[in-house]
């Protein structure tokens, strides 16, 4: 059995371990309540714009957009969302581990073929690993999620998309559903899909929209700014689910502090109680010698 100093040390560690994992999880939770009302706020306006602008473009034939344009996938670029500090569970290695499984999918193009966007520094990291190329520094947007970033961002995928430079943009995020669950989502982001999407309620009927001035316009002004609204959505969710996932992982910790305290003060009474045992019956050997 360890000493009593043995004993009383590991505990001071373990006490002091607590204390910085305690103070850790308020951070994040407050860093949550934050992210959470940001998210929150933005969703059911993303969400409803988006509804009735695919609704609008998938009601008939004479909506065109470059923006749809679907081609034969030569070069594509993944944006992936990740943080820029460690200790939130495994909310950065299931993002490489995914990232991992989507280069393998488009290996067939080339590493040359495939531009990578790292949003935060572990996932940057990662990707260094890799010995592939980020095509810029984004660790800002992880920590202090920006409507301009977002857009500049956006905008510059749009007009590499245009332009031919990229066939296909996806995004690799995890999406905020709670302060338990984080979900891992992968899906398009350039060319637009634009599948029809039914709410509860809603009959089968198609709208007859009425556009003014001009469809072409409505899709020129519009669609941008959808898509830099889309790209600062999935930020702000990636954000969220970060301090979630924080907030958890120190609260686990704290959690298996205390259960380890729990069992070194026990350890400790034990090595007290035979401590003395011993020297009780040293004296009483002493008295009858």
């Amino acid at each position: 059995m360890a000493s009593l100093k043995e004993v009383k040390g590991r505990i001071a560690s373990v006490n002091n371990t607590r204390k910085i994992a305690s103070a850790m999880k308020m951070v994040a939770s407050a860093k949550l309540h934050k992210a959470q009302a940001a998210i929150e706020n933005m969703l059911p306006y993303e969400r409803r714009l988006n509804h009735i602008l695919t609704n609008f473009l998938s009601a008939g034939d004479r909506v065109e957009s470059p923006f749809t344009e679907r081609r034969e996938v030569k070069r594509v670029a993944i944006v992936v969302f990740a943080s820029n500090t460690s200790l939130c569970g495994g909310f950065n290695a299931n993002v490489i581990r995914q990232l991992t499984a989507v280069l393998d999918r488009y290996r067939f193009l080339g590493m040359d073929n495939i531009m990578l966007y790292p949003i935060g520094r572990k996932v940057a990291e990662g990707v260094k690993k890799m010995g592939l190329k980020a095509e810029g520094d984004f660790q800002r947007m992880a920590d202090k999620p920006s409507y301009h970033e977002a857009a500049t961002l956006a905008s510059e995928l749009m007009r590499r998309f245009l332009h031919h430079d990229v066939d296909k943009v996806e995004l690799l995020y995890n999406h905020f559903r709670s302060t338990v669950v984080q979900v891992m989502t992968h899906e398009t982001y350039l060319p637009i899909e634009w599948t029809r999407e039914k709410e509860a309620g809603e009959s089968d009927r198609t709208t007859d929209y009425i556009v003014e001035p001009s469809v072409d316009m409505l899709l020129e002004e519009l669609l941008p700014k959808v898509l830099c609204l889309k790209m600062f959505t999935v930020l702000l969710d990636s954000n969220a689910a970060e301090h979630a996932a924080r907030t958890m992982a120190m609260q686990i910790a704290t959690d298996n502090a205390n259960d380890l305290l729990q069992e070194l003060t026990v350890m400790y009474n034990k090595s007290r109680q035979q401590a003395i045992t011993s020297e009780l019956l040293d004296i009483v050997g002493g008295s009858m010698a």
